[in-house]
């Protein structure tokens, strides 16, 4: 009977050890955050927090409603032995929906893909006040939706900071990405085939800024009012910058109630390096919130089949074109109180022979104009 008792009691405890919705892990004491997920309830409400340096690979798959919060100084390392083959992250959220991951860092090595990965169609993803620092940044894709808030990724290998991919949708507040000074080539934003709404974000010292296209968009707008700041701020003080934005293949940058100042973009010969780099049949939506100072190359270029509309922006201080037009590609700028401010550059407005620039009379200081298809109104004579 004694026996029999024990082996209840001990069974019991198992089982209620392992249904522990709010577990505090200790890596320091050798516990393992992998472990004790294994034997969490995956569809009720549960809380893990951890301390120390956790020295593995991180797995959420098919959670729903899990929050992972490190205290203070709590760290996931990627191993150094046992590296997967193909791609791969230190932290993957797969499969699952309300997920939040909070108050601590991920150190990837260069083998690692990125240091985050979301993906498998997750959804109402939250990474609030998490730091990365190592190969890559966060990668988004496979129709996931996330919220980063207050992230801060330090790339140092790899290629982006941030990559939304395959439709998914990415709500970006406050934080930096920024790099050190190497030789290597990196961008901050990366969204190919996914839409990213952005605020308050600063990005440092990246060769490419944000690169949208395939289809992609990019928004800045104010849409949280509880964010530190609205503006999204790319700028370089290295001097290593090639483009602030491109935006290619179709894609989009719409800067809404937002705006996005970018300043010592580019390289000191010219050609399609800038503060914004509209190419092949996209578009720039700017409005009255694009700011560019200070590009030592172009300051707006748009080519191939892309358009470009300015009202009420700023553009001066560019070594080479302000606004720049080229290869069947328009520009137009509406009308704005105050005007279009475009000055200051090597050569304030440019177009070629088969491009436009609508808007002339909207525009305030241009004093190098060399565009012979530059209309003083946004249209031509209308019937």
């Amino acid at each position: 009977m004694l026996r029999s008792i024990a082996l209840a009691t001990l069974v019991l405890s198992s089982i209620w050890a392992f249904a522990d919705p709010s577990p505090v892990v200790d890596c320091g004491q050798g516990q393992s955050l992998n472990r004790t997920l294994s034997k969490m309830q995956k569809f009720e409400p549960a809380t893990v927090k951890f301390k120390g340096t956790c020295i593995e690979f991180v797995v959420i798959d098919g959670f729903d409603n899990l929050t992972l919060t490190g205290l203070p100084g709590a760290t996931i390392q990627q191993p150094t032995t046992n590296t997967p083959t193909g791609a791969f992250f230190v932290v993957r959220v797969a499969a699952s929906r309300r997920v939040t991951l909070s108050g601590f860092i991920v150190q990837s090595l260069p083998s690692a893909s990125s240091a985050i990965g979301v993906e498998r169609g997750s959804t109402d993803i939250l990474l609030e006040d998490i730091t990365t620092d190592g190969s890559g940044g966060i990668w988004i894709d496979q129709a996931s939706q996330v919220w980063l808030t207050r992230v801060n990724v330090n790339i140092t290998s790899g290629y982006a900071a941030v990559w939304a991919f395959d439709k998914s949708d990415v709500h970006i507040v406050d934080g930096l990405l920024h790099r050190p000074a190497d030789s290597n080539f990196y961008a901050g934003l990366f969204v190919p085939s996914g839409h990213v709404t952005m605020q308050g974000m600063t990005i440092r010292d990246m060769q490419q800024g944000m690169v949208v296209g395939q289809n992609g968009s990019v928004d800045l707008a104010n849409f949280d009012p509880t964010a530190a700041g609205i503006d999204v701020i790319i700028d370089n003080p290295s001097g290593t910058n090639y483009n602030g934005a491109i935006v290619g293949a179709t894609g989009s940058l719409n800067l809404n109630s937002a705006k996005l100042r970018i300043s010592n973009a580019g390289r000191p010969w010219g050609g399609d390096t800038g503060a914004v780099f509209v190419n092949n049949g996209s578009t720039l939506n700017a409005g009255s919130n694009l700011i560019v100072t200070g590009s030592r190359g172009q300051g707006v270029i748009v080519t191939n089949n892309s358009h470009a509309q300015l009202s009420g922006s700023s553009i001066t201080g560019s070594a080479h074109g302000g606004l720049v037009v080229v290869n069947i590609s328009t520009a137009s700028v509406d009308t704005s109180n105050p005007l279009t401010v475009i000055s200051g550059n090597g050569t304030d407005l440019f177009c070629d022979s088969k491009s436009q620039i609508a808007g002339g009379l909207n525009i305030a200081n241009a004093a190098i104009v060399q565009c012979n298809n530059l209309l003083p109104n946004t249209y031509e004579n209308l019937p």
